[in-house]
């Protein structure tokens, strides 16, 4: 609630806060796909934090400050905790006095004397993982949870049993309860071992370790979890019952380690806020030579009594604080600027370095984003830059020292040309984004236009996988989409890993994907923002591809669900004369597709005209892809996102976030079963 004294501007900023904070909680901790990094989340809650100082009226029950963030997800069974899994106060203040002032807090709490003795505090690692809670009982381990929200979790029994870590029993312990929290996280050398597998069975790699541990808990599979080399360490306790817990946090900690439960070893006990600043100072130094992930370390009051006479403070213990460490940064000059042409035909200016030792590695390259970023940040050849490198993200240059600057150099300017083809460079109005516009004519992409052109949902040409693009694309044998269909067996089979029967396949593969559809030839083409449904919004409206290519802005905005920029990216395209000539090409190599299929009139009877559809979850016996050709068989639509204009939303098995958008906007959401009757008419 707000009162009449708090500023427009702070209730309508709080709002705002609130809503970002809670979409990048939602994206980190359930989906475990984070959008920003860790400091800008922090930098985030923050500016919350202040407000709410400033104007307490504005705390509400759903800030993100009130309360511990997280979420059930559909597919496992809630576990109400015994005891809540709270999280502890994050100290953002990296340098020596962030030690002070938790220690400075806790003797004002305990309202101690100046002259009275350090206390004594456990000094642990802040681990990057998820935090899990095990219950034994008569030793034996009966369930495991994930935190959740802090009061409810998420049941991944079956999956913790995996890691091998984690004892089943307990050594020596039989008391009723003895509920171990702790980290679930994968070393760095296992995640590099893990990525390398992948890339060896051409899969998909990881981003980092924190995602893939916790994305390998939350598996509906214990299977897939078995294969993940997941490991743990436990940090403290929930409900107990019949054990008398020791005196202090370390020798509770030694105890767990008695029972085999793995407890890191690089912990110790210390005095005062020295104690607390040298193990900082410590760690941070021997950060980049440890075998996994920390983003800080933890200090604890290890009196048990001290802790109880602290107690909490809006879900937080006085008596814990997390102190971070700064984001890992050199300084080094920029040599030069270079544009990297990306397989989506995004033009990256990237910065070439004096190379420096930074983040654990030697760094000679970064990224500066964009041509806005960069202006913002005000970086010239010449400058003396700063680089940050933290974990395993990609290094940029986050600014300058100005004062390092030689003389003047201009402002750098994105090419007018791209560097790999020549094509016009071009960004989309109110985009940030310089593009290639050479599309399927520009080698950077031509690989990635390739896969794409080949893909199930496009011209659907079995055995085009990546790596025999990548010999077609190197060797020199294609150069356009139309010289697909020049291949012959004889030229396939003399390619590496490439035998006779492969190639008549893939020859075989190159006829059938002649006869296709208006829709997904349009869709093969790669036409930034025109995606299936968009593709076959557009063969349906204008029923042939000549007159998509003749079409006008004002014609191609006419087309259900084309807005401004995609008619500019679809008019901007086809006024390429290479896309014409490759589309001229493609039809003279034989695909062709019924003419004027499907249009306009053709669906208006149908049962499911007009009307659009969400599909999330898994169904019981439809794929993804069954089920959006029966709804578009009927006339239909499916999106991708919810919104006040969807008509159902149809769910299945682990449903995700679509599903609670749908109940938040009233959206009707139906079972397999209903859409079936749906489609019965």
């Amino acid at each position: 609630m707000s009162d009449a004294t708090v500023p427009a501007e702070a209730v309508a900023r709080a709002a705002e806060l609130r809503r970002l904070l809670q979409h990048h909680a939602h994206r980190y901790y359930v989906l475990d796909a984070p959008e920003i990094p860790d400091a800008e989340y922090d930098r985030l809650f923050q500016a919350l934090q202040a407000i709410e100082a400033a104007h307490p009226g504005l705390r509400t029950a759903d800030s993100p400050t009130q309360r511990v963030i997280g979420q059930v997800l559909a597919g496992f069974a809630p576990v109400r905790h015994a005891v809540p899994m709270l999280s502890i106060r994050t100290e953002t203040d990296t340098e020596a006095s962030g030690a002070e002032a938790f220690d400075a807090r806790v003797r004002r709490e305990l309202a101690l004397p100046d002259d009275a003795a350090p206390l004594d505090y456990a000094a642990e690692l802040k681990f990057d993982g998820l935090a899990i809670n095990l219950r034994y009982e008569r030793g034996v381990l009966v369930q495991a949870a994930t935190r959740g929200d802090g009061e409810t979790g998420e049941d991944v029994t079956q999956n913790i049993r995996t890691i091998a870590r984690v004892p089943l029993r307990l050594q020596g312990s039989e008391a009723p309860v003895i509920e171990v929290r702790g980290e679930v996280y994968m070393r760095r050398d296992d995640f590099e071992r893990l990525n390398e597998q992948q890339r060896e069975k051409g899969e998909k790699t990881y981003v980092n370790p924190r995602n893939t541990a916790a994305g390998a808990v939350r598996q509906l599979d214990p299977a897939i979890t078995a294969q993940r080399p997941l490991s743990f360490f436990a940090y403290g306790l929930g409900e107990v019952q019949g054990w008398d817990q020791p005196a202090t946090h370390s020798a509770t900690l030694d105890a767990l380690a008695a029972f085999g439960l793995p407890v890191c070893a690089d912990r110790r006990v210390v005095q005062g806020a020295a104690g607390l600043v040298a193990f900082h100072r410590e760690m941070g130094a021997r950060r980049d030579a440890l075998p996994f992930d920390i983003d800080g370390v933890v200090y604890k009051v290890n009196d048990i009594e001290l802790q109880r006479r602290l107690g909490f403070v809006t879900r937080e213990p006085r008596w814990a604080v997390a102190h971070k460490y700064p984001a890992q940064e050199q300084v080094t000059r920029l040599n030069a600027i270079e544009i990297q042409v990306g397989r989506t035909g995004k033009l990256t200016p990237v910065a070439k370095l004096e190379p420096v030792f930074v983040g654990g590695t030697t760094v000679s390259n970064a990224t500066l984003h964009n041509l806005f970023e960069l202006r913002r940040k005000g970086v010239r050849v010449g400058d003396t830059v700063i680089v940050r490198r933290a974990g395993d993200v990609i290094p940029e240059v986050v600014g300058r020292v100005p004062s390092l600057r030689p003389a003047y150099v201009p402002n750098f300017r994105m090419p007018r040309q791209c560097p790999v083809c020549g094509s016009p460079v071009a960004r989309e109005k109110g985009g940030i984004d310089h593009r290639c516009s050479g599309g399927l004519y520009c080698g950077a992409q031509r690989k990635q236009a390739l896969l794409h052109f080949a893909g199930r949902r496009a011209m659907d040409i079995e055995g085009l996988g990546d790596k025999l693009v990548d010999q077609l694309v190197d060797s020199g044998l294609i150069r356009t989409l139309p010289e697909l269909y020049t291949l012959g067996v004889a030229k396939l089979a003399a390619l590496d890993r490439m035998g006779g029967k492969s190639a008549q396949n893939l020859v075989d593969g190159l006829v059938k994907s002649r006869h296709t559809t208006l829709a997904r030839f349009l869709y093969a083409l790669g036409i930034r923002h025109v995606g299936e449904a968009t593709a076959k919004d557009l063969a349906r409206h204008f029923g042939g591809i000549d007159r998509i290519m003749d079409a006008s802005l004002d014609q191609l905005l006419e087309v259900n669900d084309v807005g401004p920029v995609v008619a500019q990216s679809i008019r901007a395209f086809f006024e390429q004369p290479h896309h014409r000539e490759i589309v001229e090409q493609l039809r003279a190599a034989g695909i062709q597709w019924p003419e004027h299929e499907g249009t306009q009139a053709d669906t208006a009877a149908l049962p499911l005209a007009g009307k659009t559809l969400v599909l999330t979850g898994t169904l019981p016996t439809l794929s993804r892809e069954d089920a959006n050709a029966l709804i578009e068989a009927a006339g239909g639509k499916v999106a991708g996102s919810v919104s006040k204009k969807t008509h159902w939303v149809v769910a299945g098995d682990e449903a995700g976030s679509k599903l609670d958008k749908a109940r938040d906007l009233g959206v009707p959401i139906l079972d397999e079963a209903g859409l079936r009757a749906l489609l019965a008419g």
